[in-house]
């Protein structure tokens, strides 16, 4: 793990959609993660940072499918020049987005990156990130995802914090592994007023 040298201008929330995090079907120890998730974005908005809601578009009949509650935010957003949603159909995040232009037109370039499911949105954005250049900061405990089922002659049931821990692993030496959502700080990209007001994400 790399210590954390100095603070991120924004906060990726990858997928808190309702089918993930609440109800029977959430992911497990999902209260842990929807409070490290809120602690994120409460301390990004403090300090003026650029905060993007992903939210992903499932196929229909999915969890996540487009109007149906599963697939609705689960936290309040704050709509406005330096918080955003963008909305994705495939697991990374920048991937037919407009994710890395407002990113460039509010100077980030150093992110944190939150959310579900470990090994496949999270991961694939954050990988993507760090190809792109991006310094990317992954809090080891506001980031999860599912039990992995157990597959016949290959491995009995994946515990879910086990295969977090394996994305994180996945994503090589250059990303920033942080133990707790608390080690990440935040700071402003937004030069000027008039800076921040033309560097919204769009969706």
């Amino acid at each position: 793990m790399t210590a954390l040298r100095a603070p991120v201008t924004a906060l990726l929330v990858v997928d808190v959609q309702s089918a993930f995090v609440a109800g029977d079907a959430a992911v497990p120890d999902a209260t842990r993660l929807l409070d490290r998730v809120t602690d994120l974005v409460g301390r990004a908005r403090g300090a003026g940072a650029l905060v993007v809601h992903l939210q992903n578009d499932g196929a229909v009949g999915q969890p996540d499918e487009p109007g149906t509650p599963g697939w609705e935010l689960h936290l309040p957003v704050r709509t406005g020049p330096a918080e955003t949603v963008i909305r994705k159909s495939e697991d990374d995040g920048f991937e037919e987005t407009s994710l890395e232009a407002g990113l460039t037109a509010a100077g980030v370039r150093a992110l944190a990156v939150c959310g579900v499911m470990s090994e496949m949105c999270v991961l694939a954005t954050a990988r993507r990130a760090l190809e792109l250049g991006y310094r990317v900061v992954l809090p080891h405990d506001a980031h999860a995802t599912y039990d992995i089922p157990a597959a016949p002659d290959i491995s009995d049931v994946v515990p879910a914090a086990m295969a977090s821990r394996v994305a994180e692993w996945a994503l090589g030496d250059e990303v920033e592994i942080v133990a707790r959502a608390g080690d990440v700080s935040f700071a402003s990209p937004f030069v000027t007023t008039s800076t921040a007001g033309h560097s919204s994400c769009g969706s």
